[in-house]
């Protein structure tokens, strides 16, 4: 599996014949890609989607099926953007791939402000991308791309997430906040090393194969 990352929570998994871009949202730094069979998007906030992104990519990808929740759904049907919904524990395929849904709910921000849909994205079984959740996933999961900073989180939560978590390898993403010196990396990095875990710094513009 090869994991490219576009900045933010955007990223590109290549699995087998797959491509599969996840979360191309207003903070992301996103090539004109090509070749693009399908678009995961865990929720509606504006930094893990926009129309006009979603547009770009499929003016040059126009037989990529977006799969997300029935929330973004609504958006996505006003602007006139085909969908296909994906929910917790249900499984699609992309090119033989497994994409199944993780997680129904965003995390809590504030009392004055609503809980959206959240579904996050396990694929092939190994990469769990969870969008803006830290509620752990009742499954093995061996990559974890995890929320790095966000206002609906303090570190002490973003590590006990990771260790609940206990993945194998784990990476940081909805970071695009903080810039590529993300001060809260080092210290996920020493904490989730005490439960096993692997920490890669993946920034902006750099891929790995796992």
């Amino acid at each position: 599996m090869k994991i490219t990352k576009f900045g933010h929570s955007c990223l590109l998994v290549e699995e087998g014949e797959a491509r599969i871009l996840i979360d191309p949202g207003a903070y992301s730094t996103i090539p004109d890609l090509k070749n693009i069979d399908a678009i995961l998007i865990t929720h509606e906030h504006s930094d893990h989607y926009t129309v006009d992104i979603l547009q770009n990519i499929l003016k040059h990808n126009p037989e990529a099926i977006i799969y997300t929740n029935s929330g973004v759904g609504e958006f996505l049907q006003k602007a006139g953007i085909p969908f296909k919904t994906l929910l917790h524990g249900q499984v699609a395929k992309v090119k033989g791939v497994s994409v199944e849904g993780v997680g129904e709910k965003h995390a809590y921000i504030y009392s004055t402000l609503p809980i959206c849909d959240n579904v996050g994205y396990l694929i092939a079984g190994r990469l769990l991308q969870p969008g803006d959740t830290l509620e752990p996933p009742q499954k093995a999961v061996e990559i974890l791309a995890i929320p790095a900073a966000a206002p609906w989180a303090k570190l002490a939560e973003t590590i006990d997430y990771g260790k609940a978590v206990h993945a194998k390898i784990a990476f940081p993403i909805h970071d695009g906040f903080l810039g590529e010196k993300n001060p809260y990396n080092k210290h996920l990095e020493r904490e989730l090393g005490t439960v096993g875990t692997k920490w890669i710094t993946l920034k902006t513009g750099e891929e790995i194969e796992v």
